[in-house]
């Protein structure tokens, strides 16, 4: 491919076949069911944690009231931990749509042992087949984000912004677990057990995109509420240059991150697929072994790609 198709490529929605063995809603370790579970369980643990925070800290006026929550939605922290909420729930809901079809398979199967009629329609497919093609890439980007931004939160916040002294009150200690470590530990998850392949480098470019979008909503507080979310991006502290190095460096962190992020889920395709053979638990109730020839997508290293 020329150079100038290879940039439309990475570019394009892709025409092959989405998800062909289903990758987004299944795990080489867990049943489609038990993903589906630890998925609702992770997302309800997040938007709990959410919504505690929300009302806790307008009950007490010591942690800032209701206008600290109002403020808090212009933190990067709470805008990502929204996002892994919510990813959990809707990758919980495609799960169970995939999972379900375990059951019409069964009951099409006894049906058929019965001697009963085996004209009817398939099991439909899962909810996520049935989207648009667009739709389909964002919810592959949307992986993207939850797999990357929550690790960039964690080393930001433990290298930059903690000041070394544990927190005096237990609620802030726990809330600032759950958005500073747990978020790691639930992209984590989803990097080690699940079966996606590893991102296309052209989202990358979107990471940093988002990460630069950010700087509008933090510069829109600053000049909206006259407060910065991140003391850094206060040139007042340290001059345009000192703002500078720390946007350039958090940018140059994500960089990074997607990297290591991509390397992660490599090595766990190569030692579950390539070298133990666990090709991947289905719906169907079987256990796949190898790597399906027909599974493309997301696949960079091939021409076919489905990008965001």
């Amino acid at each position: 491919m020329t150079p100038v198709a290879k940039v439309k490529a990475a570019f394009s929605l892709g025409t092959n076949q989405w998800d062909p063995t289903h990758r987004f809603e299944t795990s080489w370790l867990f049943s489609p069911w038990v993903l589906f579970g630890i998925r609702a369980v992770i997302s309800l643990y997040s938007f709990t944690t959410l919504f505690f925070i929300i009302g806790y800290t307008c009950a007490h006026d010591e942690f800032g009231g209701c206008a600290a929550v109002g403020r808090s939605f212009s933190y990067f922290t709470v805008l990502t931990y929204w996002g892994l909420a919510f990813y959990f729930a809707v990758s919980a809901v495609h799960t169970l749509s995939y999972a379900r079809r375990r059951n019409q398979s069964q009951s099409q199967s006894q049906g058929e042992s019965q001697g009963q009629s085996t004209q009817s329609a398939p099991p439909p497919s899962c909810l996520l087949d049935s989207f648009p093609r667009l739709l389909q890439a964002l919810h592959s980007l949307f992986y993207t984000t939850i797999v990357t931004l929550p690790l960039l939160v964690t080393i930001v916040y433990w290298a930059i912004l903690y000041k070394g002294v544990w927190f005096a009150y237990e609620f802030d200690a726990w809330h600032n677990l759950s958005q500073h470590a747990f978020n790691s530990a639930f992209a984590l998850f989803e990097i080690v057990f699940t079966r996606a392949e590893e991102p296309p480098w052209v989202h990358m470019l979107w990471l940093v995109l988002l990460l630069l979008g950010y700087l509008g909503v933090a510069y829109l507080t600053a000049a909206t509420q006259g407060w910065y979310t991140y003391s850094f991006l206060d040139r007042r502290v340290g001059g345009t240059g000192h703002v500078a190095s720390y946007v350039l460096g958090i940018a140059i962190g994500g960089v990074f991150v997607f990297a290591l992020v991509r390397s992660l889920i490599w090595l766990r395709r190569w030692v579950t697929e390539v070298k133990l053979g666990m090709g991947g638990e289905y719906a169907e109730g079987g256990v796949v072994e190898g790597v399906a020839e027909e599974d493309r997508e997301m696949c960079a290293v091939r021409e076919e790609k489905v990008v965001g």
